[in-house]
C-alpha cells in the first residue's frame, strides 16, 4: 500500500512538471538569472537541498529517489526530474509533519524496510565477492568433468488411435512406401506434415514407453507398434549422436548465479549455527492471522 502511494505521488508530481514545463514553453517568462551550480566536488550525500519547516532534504535522499523511479520516468530530462523528485519529497515531508501519532503500520513497515535493506546490502557485498574468473573456471571444469556423455537422438513417429491401425500402417513401410509419406498421410500427430520429423531429443524428453523403444533402436530402424497414454506410435530412428558439454561463455551467467546464491547460503548457515534463534512450536499461531489487519489499527 505505501509503494502504491509513493509511486502515485512520483507520477503525480513529475506529470504535473511535465505540464508545467509545457505551458512555460507555449508562455515563456521573463528572463531570470541563473544562479552557477555548485561544483560537485563539494557535494556529498548530505548536502541539503531544501528544509521544510526544519527538516532537511538532501541530495541523498533524492538520489535514492530517482534510483527507484519505474524506467519510463527515469528517461526524462535530468531538469525534470529534478524538479519532479524535489517537488515530491518537499509535498511529502508536508504531509508528513501532519501526522502527530505514527499509526502501527507504519511503525512495522520501517522495521520491515530498514531489515530488508540491511539484509540486501550484505547479499550484495557476499554476491560481489563470491564471483571471479578463476571460480567460474573452477565451478565450469568441476561441473563439466561431472558429466557422463549424452546421446542425443534425432527420430519421426506415426501416432494412431489403434494397435490395427499401427500395424496396417507398418505393414505398408514395410511393402516399401516412404515412412514419411506414411506419417503425412495416417498420423493424427501435429508432425505429420513434417513427415513425422521429431528433431534431436535427448533422455528424459519423451514419455518412458516411446524413449525405451527408441533406446533399443538402430539408425534406419523402425519399430513395431508402440503404445503410450497418447496412442500408438510407429517410430523411425533417423540417427543418434554425442552431445557436446557447453562452452564456458554459453552458460557463464549460470555459473555466476550458482556461486552467488551458494556464497549466501553458505553465510546464512554460518550465521545460523552461531545464532540462538527462538521460533513458535508447531500450530501455536494460527496461520491466517497474517491476513487479519485489524491487528495494526491504533
Amino acid at each position: 500500500m505505501l509503494k502504491h502511494a509513493t509511486f502515485l505521488a512520483t507520477a503525480t508530481a513529475l506529470l504535473c512538471t511535465g505540464v508545467q514545463a509545457q505551458d512555460t514553453a507555449t508562455t515563456p517568462p521573463a528572463p531570470e538569472a541563473t544562479p552557477t551550480p555548485a561544483p560537485a566536488a563539494d557535494m556529498s550525500a548530505d548536502t541539503v537541498v531544501a528544509t521544510v519547516n526544519g527538516t532537511d532534504i538532501t541530495l541523498g535522499q533524492m538520489i535514492i529517489t530517482r534510483a527507484q523511479l519505474p524506467a519510463q520516468y527515469q528517461q526524462l530530462p535530468d531538469d525534470v526530474l529534478f524538479k519532479g523528485i524535489l517537488d515530491q519529497l518537499v509535498q511529502q515531508q508536508l504531509l508528513a509533519d501532519t501526522l502527530t501519532t505514527e499509526p502501527p503500520r507504519v511503525t512495522y513497515s520501517m522495521q520491515n524496510e530498514l531489515r530488508s535493506l540491511k539484509a540486501g546490502e550484505v547479499i550484495t557485498g557476499l554476491t560481489d565477492g563470491a564471483v571471479s574468473e578463476e571460480a567460474v573456471q573452477a565451478l565450469y571444469a568441476s561441473q563439466i568433468a561431472g558429466m557422463a556423455p549424452e546421446t542425443e537422438y534425432h527420430a519421426a513417429h506415426i501416432l494412431v488411435a489403434t494397435e490395427d491401425e499401427a500395424k496396417a500402417a507398418k505393414a505398408e513401410i514395410d511393402a516399401g512406401t516412404d515412412f514419411a509419406q506414411v506419417a503425412r498421410e495416417k498420423s493424427s500427430d501435429s508432425s505429420a506434415q513434417n513427415g513425422g520429423d521429431l528433431g534431436w531429443f535427448s533422455k528424459g524428453m519423451m514419455v518412458p514407453e516411446f524413449e525405451n523403444a527408441v533406446i533399443a533402436m538402430e539408425p534406419g530402424q523402425v519399430s513395431d507398434p508402440v503404445q503410450t497414454q497418447f496412442g500408438w506410435h510407429l517410430i523411425k530412428l533417423d540417427e543418434t549422436r554425442v552431445k557436446e558439454a557447453p562452452a564456458l561463455d554459453a552458460i557463464r551467467d549460470q555459473l555466476v548465479s550458482q556461486l552467488q546464491q551458494q556464497a549466501v547460503q553458505d553465510k546464512i548457515a554460518e550465521l545460523t549455527a552461531a545464532a540462538t534463534i527462538s521460533e513458535p512450536a508447531d500450530g501455536a499461531f494460527d496461520p491466517a492471522i497474517l491476513k487479519n489487519l485489524d491487528l495494526l489499527k491504533p
